[in-house]
């Protein structure tokens, strides 16, 4: 035995004879503890840099011998929550299956080598994907989940090594088993809060006893190495596999449909669309895990025709977060793409673990590509899914124009109103939970539970969408929002007309409608990008309770100082807090402390009692930040900038006071 290969990209998988681990190396407790210090346990992920020289933008494939451990203590943990689950066989025979992939940092393979080490000592078959998109393992997750015990794929669940859209030298865990809530919607995303709690205390637990470092090295000796060396081998085969099953999600999410027939001719009649109108994009996939995905594939179906930058993996060509100065290089492409073929039209650019995409256009009345607003992108595929929604029968509307079925979008709670002006057109509910993923996707599937219809759900202040069935952001869910919304305009209704029309505006629809005139029609906001610098805050403490209490106090005297110039310049006349934390939101003027760690939003109102506007905050699950926004009906830049800047110095000052409160 010796190094395997990947043979798609050349990287090494790992060497079955080589420990990752020496122990000679193994850490004390000390130093197990102060690596697992800085590690960020959420819901959504659990992160640090795991770089080994500490350098968050570091490409270097070492990992400190302490968080090797760390990583092999958390593989101890998700075993455990697996085998409490009641679904394993006990027979050498039946070791229960699950999917392990990892993004394109170079971490990834390390982080993975132990765990999988770890897993195959305690009884589990894994089956390693090694570099795949977020999307693509949660899709075979879900599938293989739903296969029966005993089939050659069923699998209980999925370990993905990834860090998202942090740094390159960051990385980080996501975990995903079939649930009970929400099933088959659970066996597809990552784990739910209320039961990822339990083995993120396991977890600590395992950090804390000071034998955990013999126990992870005994478990990595005692991992069968011609075992280890077949799963290494077969990660190819595994891939296909994986690349077939999200293939075929990925058409049932783009065409909402649920028969397979269906779906065809619903790829056939975009199909025909674009040979009509052509139409071309542009996709920067900046060394992620998308360059190994369905992408190309999928818009060939689609009839459209796409050219791609950057698509080696693990090159990254600039910031992984495909935010602000990230989509520079597209916006560029496109340009270029746009001169030699004007029907090249937008593009994407997709973060490391390729689960969302944030866009780019072009814009035909100013003669240039432009960037896309995370909310903007959002909104879009709002407009296109509720569309889609009518077109195809499922929401329908009674002679006075109110929908005749219960429907809501879900929405984090830092997501722009702009949703809900959408959501009015279309007579449908907005819900928010607290910034997170697994929270919008709890929450969304406990209102399908209560009879509601939610076909789209996300986070509008990081981009991208979720799109039922899926449980995951997934761009090409985002991209096929917006080829339906360019394509789908012959035969029946357009979605783009269902929209004008709802939002009582047919008379400015043209027929020959291009990108732009889609752009223009979403309602005007000015919304804080959270990934701006300014966005995200520095604060001492550290009890956000007590922070935003205190924040509370100097709210309600700063309100009172500003009331006229805020009723002058805005219109605002009142307020109301709400608190989110999980999967919902609550009222919470009388106590601001009561978010705890959740999101606090001040919604600013007009004489009619209206919502106009929004303060937010909430420190952040994956980075040592607290992130604020505002958030503006009809304003410009400078509303928004006096917005935010207002709830900064306010937030500064409870920072301030807190500090000095405690000397």
């Amino acid at each position: 035995m010796a190094l395997i290969t990947h043979p798609a990209t050349g990287f090494p998988v790992g060497d079955p004879d080589r420990l990752p681990l020496v122990r000679n190396e193994l850490p004390d407790s000390k130093h197990l503890r102060a690596a697992a210090s800085s590690l960020i346990l959420s819901a959504s992920g659990w992160r640090k840099v795991f770089a080994a020289d500490g350098d968050e933008e570091s490409l270097t494939e070492k990992v400190a011998p302490a968080d090797l451990v760390l990583a092999g203590a958390a593989a101890i943990a998700f075993a455990g929550l697996l085998r409490g689950s009641g679904s394993i066989g006990k027979g050498p025979s039946e070791a229960p299956a699950l999917l392990v992939g990892l993004d394109t940092r170079p971490t990834g393979p390390a982080l993975a080598d132990a765990m999988i080490r770890v897993f195959l000592a305690l009884g589990f078959e894994p089956r390693y994907l090694f570099m795949v998109a977020a999307p693509e393992i949660m899709a075979y997750a879900r599938r293989a989940a739903a296969l029966p015990p005993g089939h050659d794929e069923h699998a209980l669940g999925f370990c993905y090594v990834s860090a998202s859209h942090n740094p390159a030298g960051h990385n980080g865990l996501k975990f995903g088993a079939a649930e009970a809530t929400g099933g088959a919607e659970r066996s597809g995303g990552v784990l739910s809060a209320a039961r990822i709690a339990p083995m993120t205390e396991a977890f600590r637990a395992l950090v804390a006893d000071p034998d955990i470092s013999e126990r992870v090295m005994a478990l990595m000796e005692a991992a069968d190495r011609r075992r280890l060396s077949r799963i290494y081998a077969e990660c190819s085969a595994w891939k296909r596999r994986s690349i077939s099953a999200y293939t075929l999600f990925s058409h049932e999410v783009i065409t909402g449909l649920p028969r397979p027939e269906d779906r065809d001719l619903f790829f056939e009649e975009m199909a025909r669309s674009a040979e009509t109108r052509p139409l071309g994009i542009v996709a920067d996939f900046n060394g992620s895990a998308r360059c190994l995905s369905i992408d190309r594939d999928l818009f060939a179906a689609l009839g459209v025709t796409a050219a791609s930058i950057n698509e080696n993996p693990r090159r990254f060509a600039h910031r992984i977060v495909p935010e602000g100065e990230s989509l520079d290089q597209c916006r560029a492409e496109l340009e270029r793409a746009h001169a030699a073929d004007p029907s090249f039209r937008a593009g994407y650019v997709p973060d490391c673990d390729g689960d969302r995409g944030n866009l780019v256009w072009f814009d035909e009345t100013a003669g240039e590509a432009r960037q896309l607003e995370a909310q903007e992108v959002f909104a879009l595929c709002c407009v296109a899914e509720l569309a889609q929604l009518v077109r195809n029968g499922e929401l329908s509307y009674d002679e006075a124009g109110n929908a005749r079925e219960k429907a809501a979008v879900v929405v984090n709670d830092a997501t722009s109103m702009r949703i809900n002006a959408i959501a009015r057109a279309f007579d449908v509910d907005v819900y928010r939970a607290e910034t997170g993923e697994a929270n919008v996707v709890g929450l969304a599937a406990s209102l399908r539970r209560r009879g509601y219809l939610v076909r789209i759900l996300g986070e509008g202040s990081n981009g991208g969408n979720i799109t039922h069935p899926s449980s995951v952001r997934d761009p090409l869910a985002t991209m096929g929002a917006l080829l339906k919304l360019l394509l789908l305009r012959d035969g029946s209704e357009g979605l783009y007309r269902i929209w004008m029309r709802l939002s009582r505006r047919l008379g400015e629809y043209r027929p020959d409608f291009e990108l732009g005139d889609i752009v223009r029609s979403l309602p005007r906001f000015a919304t804080t990008s959270v990934f701006e610098k300014r966005a995200a805050l520095a604060l001492r403490e550290t009890d956000h309770a007590a922070l935003k209490s205190r924040y509370r106090r100097i709210f309600l005297r700063e309100w009172e100082l500003r009331r006229p110039e805020l009723k002058r310049r805005f219109g605002f006349v009142s307020w109301q807090a709400f608190a989110s934390r999980g999967e919902g939101e609550s009222v919470a003027s009388e106590d601001f402390g009561s978010a705890g760690k959740g999101g606090l939003r001040i919604v600013l109102q007009d004489e009619a009692g209206r919502p106009r506007a929004f303060l937010w905050m909430r420190g952040s699950g994956t980075e040592s930040v607290f992130r604020i926004m505002a958030d503006i009906e009809g304003g410009g830049p400078e509303d928004e900038e006096y917005l935010l800047s207002w709830q900064s110095s306010m937030l500064r000052a409870a920072d301030l006071a807190e500090a000095e409160a405690r000397r």
